[in-house]
């Protein structure tokens, strides 16, 4: 398989349901997909603006200053301590990376790549890409023989779940029994909100915890898009096992896979500073404490989400009709169908959108509810 044999983007779908729902009279909602509102943090656009002389060509490897800025980033806030350069690697985004990295890994037809059963479904798409066979399967024990990339996701998207030490380290040892690479997408892991998840730190699949202190075959994937408003820097890293971030490096040094200066400049500065990240997630916890009854009330069912940027909510029926129904309130959602085949009945519901938003969401759900009843 390859580009010109991908399926259509699932997205185009939902093009009716928008339309739908724009026609609302106190117009659109969007809750469907989960691009920041909120504005870029003012120290990381200040950083941006004091590097706009840019006349070299970037390094594929990063600066010195950013590297240490993500390992440095690593101990402070997830626990990995004793990261260098070696261990590093910003990226161009998250996205490419996650659609790439069967292919920079050699992956082709007869492998198989691993991923969650409720999945953002670029993982599925790096592996057609390359002729790779897909598997959606959460435990390990399921992992067949001829795995070589397992992907886990924690906190999950669409699905809010954490995966703690224990099934970490599971994953892990099960990925070094087969001799697969285990990438772990962590994107969320700053936006913890149920118990324990509200005091204690989302683990990284890197914490001493998991590995034993042996980042063998381990590589950590993170995206600032979230945690710090830059989805249009397209500003990412990875961390991990040496040998595999190096093999990584040599591709992406032949693919022109470079992160620009000015913002690689942005996310040292994001990095360094963890006052805006946690302003950040306080706008989304009171985001969701507004919206999560307002669903519950009208007759949504919410699983897991006990951490991450979206509600995982079904009302038992199939998420087309669901997306009708919200779509009646002037509220756009994305449909599980998206997300692999296992969650027909599912939607979820992005926090990203401004509260005045939230609210007329939550106030629109409450008033048909009452209206039910």
């Amino acid at each position: 398989m390859g580009v010109a044999d991908l399926a259509d983007y699932p997205w185009d779908a939902v093009a009716p349901y928008a339309a739908r729902a724009r026609s609302h009279p106190d117009g659109l909602v969007d809750l469907s997909i989960g691009s920041p509102v909120d504005a870029t943090p003012a120290v990381v656009a200040d950083a941006l603006r004091a590097a706009t002389d840019a006349h070299a060509y970037p390094q594929t490897v990063g600066t010195a200053s950013l590297r240490a800025a993500i390992a440095r980033w690593y101990d402070r806030r997830r626990g990995v301590p004793g990261l260098n350069a070696e261990n590093v690697l910003p990226t161009v985004g998250s996205k490419e990376l996650v659609a790439l990295l069967p292919l920079l890994l050699g992956l082709g037809p007869g492998d198989v790549v691993v991923h969650p059963r409720a999945a953002y479904p670029t993982y599925e798409v790096g592996a057609r890409l390359v002729g790779a066979t897909p598997i959606a399967a959460d435990d390990p024990a399921e992992w067949p023989d001829r795995t070589r990339l397992v992907w886990v996701n924690s906190p999950g998207n669409p699905d809010g779940r954490v995966l703690d030490v224990r099934a970490l380290r599971g994953a892990v040892g099960r990925a070094r029994e087969l001799g697969a690479v285990l990438a772990s997408d962590e994107c969320y892991a700053e936006l913890g909100w149920d118990a324990p998840w509200d005091t204690e730190p989302v683990p990284s699949a890197l914490d001493p915890r998991v590995t034993g202190g042996d980042l063998r075959g381990v590589l950590s994937v993170y995206s600032l898009s979230k945690q710090s408003n830059l989805a249009g820097y397209r500003a990412a890293f990875l961390a991990g096992d040496p040998a595999v971030i190096a093999r990584l490096l040599t591709a992406r040094k032949h693919l022109g896979l470079m992160l620009p200066l000015p913002v690689q400049a942005a996310m040292t500065a994001a990095l360094e500073d963890d006052a805006h990240v946690a302003a950040q997630k306080e706008l989304y916890r009171r985001r969701r404490d507004v919206l999560r009854p307002a669903v519950e009330a009208a007759g949504f069912r919410i699983d897991a989400s006990e951490a991450g940027l979206y509600l995982w909510a079904t009302e038992g029926r199939d998420a087309w009709e669901s997306l009708g129904r919200l779509a009646d309130l002037g509220i756009l959602a994305g449909p599980g169908h998206f997300y692999g085949t296992h969650f027909p009945q599912h939607v979820r519901l992005s926090l990203t959108a401004t509260d005045e938003r939230i609210a007329a969401a939550a106030a629109r759900l409450r008033e048909e509810s009452d209206i039910a009843i």
